[in-house]
């Protein structure tokens, strides 16, 4: 290998398509763990293991650009929390109005409808609740007080489709429908036309109102959701969490992990290997036998092993694979500094008394850079994949969702076998797609700097 100065190595690697194909990628990469740090807030990767964070959540709900391809629209999962609000005040009487737009332009029925509601009373208001349908019908469907209280209160609720005073209003209402609506879900109905089995499509307003004497009483929180089969950009899966946002905090972490992984065991590496070369005879024998001792270790079940024995924690992970991923590069940096250590100028540095480690950090080490930065391109890939098969294992920290903890989840729950294709093909494009940049950007690399390979 000949030395190559940074200008050089720059003006090789932009005539490179590989390399400009890899930074291409990279750009790509970073910017979405920018977004996904800036999107997505940190509460929602911190639950990632917590179920009541996707409790209102579909499961395992198909993507919803699905139906830019379906001749059927499937219905897709709303979760709406931003009411129109307004006063209401009639006499004595105050209260509140939450109104929920909703266009329904699906095939088939919703699975259900759920609304949750946080108030803030005091007394016995009433609470009602109605459906105003595309053919102009008002639906009552809940009229009900709130529990009595003489103190300001705060009272959180959440009330179902299949709650049985719904069905009991609708079926004092059945005058309105055209249909008999015995053995129909309260959804079924509401959204059925004057035909029963056939969805009526159009705007949807749900009205909630709270009624009372306390003009303090208020709505604080309103969540409409009205239950779909599909569901965001990435889907969910079993557990109703939503993949897009495990696919973009695992992002980040790829690059975290990989990237670490890959700047530790190169700088051991050429820190050890070029020692050992510098030194030789007897320091370099021993140091290169215990280098040989690492290589022969099976990794993957050392790596088990140690993750069962010890911990399975992310940033021990990390620490297990930069032991075991520089006894390469030690061994080709110390053949390197075996043939720079006899130019002249190393040995010019050592007649004048210089010391051992001014001469292997200012004479040898800057000479093996371009090496070192086409290693830690290539390193990358491996620190990566060898993650995600140890999460996918169980054997990852199963606190952060990276993508291979989700093909672990995927697996656990036999998402091939059910046809999940959504849980398990993104994730594994990622990994693909995130390794193949650095093999790109190092393949690149290693061309300019090995003359062999130039040709």
């Amino acid at each position: 290998m000949s030395s190559v100065s940074a200008s050089e190595i720059k003006k090789e690697f932009l005539k490179s398509k590989m390399g400009i194909a890899g930074i291409g990628i990279l750009v790509i990469l970073i910017a979405i763990s920018i977004g996904a740090a800036v999107i997505i807030p940190v509460e929602t990767f911190q639950q990632w293991n917590n179920p009541q964070n996707w409790i209102f959540y579909p499961k395992t709900a198909i993507p919803s650009w699905i139906n830019l391809f379906m001749f059927e629209k499937i219905p897709e999962h709303k979760i709406l929390d931003e009411p129109s609000v307004s006063t209401i005040s009639l006499d004595e009487i105050s209260g509140v109005s939450h109104q929920f737009h909703v266009n329904y332009v699906y095939d088939d029925f919703p699975s259900d409808f759920i609304y949750e509601f946080t108030a803030k009373y005091s007394g016995s208001p009433l609470l009602q609740i109605s459906v105003i349908r595309p053919d102009g019908s008002n639906i009552k469907l809940l009229s009900a007080s709130l529990p009595n209280t003489d103190d300001l209160v705060m009272h959180n609720e959440k009330i179902f489709s299949t709650d049985g005073t719904i069905k009991k209003n609708l079926f004092l209402q059945s005058d309105k429908f055209d249909f008999s609506i015995e053995g129909f879900s309260a959804e079924d109905i509401v959204f059925s036309k004057s035909t029963d089995n056939v969805v009526l499509k159009g705007d949807y307003v749900f009205l909630v109102n709270l009624y009372g004497v306390q003009k303090e009483n208020s709505i604080v929180d309103s969540t409409l959701i009205v239950g779909g089969k599909a569901f965001g950009i990435m889907g969910t899966d079993e557990l109703r969490r939503d993949l897009a946002v495990g696919i973009l905090w695992g992002t980040p972490l790829a690059l975290f992990i990989g990237i670490a992984v890959a700047i530790g065991s190169v700088v051991m590496g050429l820190v050890y290997g070029v020692y050992a070369g510098f030194k030789g005879k007897l320091t370099d024998e021993s140091m290169m036998r215990f280098n040989d001792v690492i290589y022969a270790l099976p990794v993957l079940p050392f790596l088990i092993i140690l993750a069962v024995t010890i911990s399975n924690s992310i940033f021990l992970m990390i620490g297990f694979l930069t032991i075991f991923g520089w006894v390469g590069i030690a061994k080709v940096s110390r053949s390197m500094a075996l043939q720079i250590k006899t130019r002249g100028y190393v040995e010019a540095s050592k007649m004048m008394g210089q010391k051992n480690s001014k001469i292997i950090f200012k004479h040898i080490l800057p000479q093996l850079l371009p090496y070192a930065f086409a290693s830690i391109a290539i390193s990358v890939p491996a620190a990566i994949t060898t993650e995600a098969g140890l999460s996918f294992l169980g054997l990852g920290d199963p606190s952060f969702p990276t993508w291979g903890q989700i093909l672990h989840d995927a697996n656990t729950h036999g998402a091939a076998a059910r046809g999940l294709w959504w849980w398990i093909v993104p994730p594994g494009l990622m990994i693909a797609i995130t390794g193949l940049a650095f093999v790109f950007l190092g393949n690149a690399l290693d061309v300019i700097v090995n003359p062999k390979l130039k040709r």
